[in-house]
Formats: C-alpha cells, structure tokens, sequence
C-alpha cells in the first residue's frame, strides 16, 4: 500500500479519456453483475482502474487512509469483476462484480439497504403520466 496515488500504468488511451475530480478520482459503483443489485460506491485514480482491469479484483483508492485497497483483502468479501464500463461523460465507471459477502463496511449486503428514504409517489406534476 502506498500513502499517495503510484504513477499509473493504465492504458494511455483509457487515461486520456477519463473526467477526473479535482484530486484526480473517479466515482466507481459496483453492481452484482446478475442481479443488477447495486452494492457500492468507491472511488479510483489510473492506478486503481488499471489494478482492477488487470487483477480481476475491485481496487480503489480509499480517501480517508490515503491508499488503495482491494476489496475483500481484510474482509474476505471479494469482489470477482465481470466488466467495467465508462458512462456516457467518462466520469463515472461501472464495475458489475460477483459479490462474495457483504459489499458494505458494516456487514450488509449493500451499502444502500439501510438508509431508505421515502419519495412521494407522483411529485412531480409536470412529468408524463403512464396512461397516456
């Protein structure tokens, strides 16, 4: 591990596409690669996105400890890549993964399965209605 991002040899080509932030990130959302469940989101530089298209693990770069992990090192709940994609800006990689546990630091399967918020059905007024 390292305290700051290594020189990357990700492909020159796949670098100069990507829309970084300011520190040079990308958000990465891992997605059960089956079932569409989304699992988490984490962040990667060059060298992360390199490591998981050439590990077939998921690497990121973690901002609070200032070094990469590769999931499932310490937890054992890896994540297998099956794909990565870029969206449609390149700012933004989806990685669809094989899960092996739980995706989030607290144990649940998803980091999105505890922290629901309620959307008013039909807000907002000016969207098509389904009838039509």
């Amino acid at each position: 591990m390292t305290s700051t991002p290594a020189p990357s040899t990700l492909d020159p080509e796949i670098a100069a596409r990507l829309k970084r932030s300011a520190d040079g990130l990308l958000p990465a959302i891992a997605q059960q690669y089956d079932s569409g469940e989304v699992l988490m989101l984490g962040w990667m530089d060059d060298e992360a996105l390199h490591r998981t298209l050439t590990t077939g693990r998921c690497t990121y770069w973690s901002r609070s400890r200032r070094e990469y992990w590769v999931k499932g090192d310490t937890s054992g709940h890896f994540q297998w890549v099956k794909s990565v994609a870029l969206d449609c800006d390149a700012d933004t990689v989806l990685v669809k993964v094989d899960q092996v546990g739980a995706a989030c630091h607290t144990g649940a399967r998803t980091c999105f399965d505890e922290d629901v918020l309620k959307a008013v059905e039909g807000a907002d007024s000016d969207a098509p209605s389904s009838a039509q």
